[in-house]
């Protein structure tokens, strides 16, 4: 079965939408951060769909004029003979504090026929859920192997990575100015 091109981004802008409708404190000057999309039974791990949802927000709501700040940024450039990098999922790389005001993120629950998909905008420090926005992917759109964890899979043509983006043990340079 061939999957509809942009299948997952058609359901985050639907996504954005819903939020950005319902969402009265964020302003086009509000910094927004997105976090991976969680399982709901465990609220700490993700795969791959949860990881391509935090990619599609970042982009939806950039587009929507939002400031979005990019934590994952080390604010320098690794090279290698691999490939240059700038993004991270150690945390000691990156700045400790960063001006946050709110963050994207939500939680998915697969059920038979495809995965809920809860999202929501919560201020980072009072905690208070000022959007909300829920949405359905049914599972022809996402494969039989949602939880699957992979670190690179390709899903109608694009590259879907994973957790594990820069190899440690790896020769860089640190280019600053």
């Amino acid at each position: 079965l061939d999957l509809p091109k942009h299948a997952i981004n058609d359901v985050v802008k639907g996504l954005a939408y819903q939020m950005l409708e319902s969402s009265s404190f964020v302003t086009p000057k509000t910094p927004i951060a997105v976090a991976s999309f969680v399982n709901l039974e465990d609220l700490e791990s993700t795969n791959w769909l949860g990881n391509q949802l935090q990619e599609n927000f970042v982009h939806e709501l950039q587009m929507h004029g939002m400031v979005v700040v990019d934590f994952k940024t080390t604010g320098h450039i690794r090279v290698t003979e691999n490939g240059d990098y700038v993004f991270t999922r150690d945390w000691k790389e990156l700045p400790e504090r960063q001006i946050i005001d709110y963050v994207v993120t939500g939680t998915m629950m697969e059920q038979e026929t495809g995965i809920i998909v809860n999202a929501r905008m919560i201020g980072m420090q009072s905690r208070v859920v000022v959007a909300t926005a829920q949405s359905f992917i049914p599972k022809w759109v996402v494969g039989e192997e949602v939880t699957k964890n992979e670190n690179v899979r390709i899903k109608d043509g694009m590259i879907i990575r994973t957790s594990e983006m820069l190899a440690e043990d790896e020769r860089a340079v640190r280019i600053q100015q």
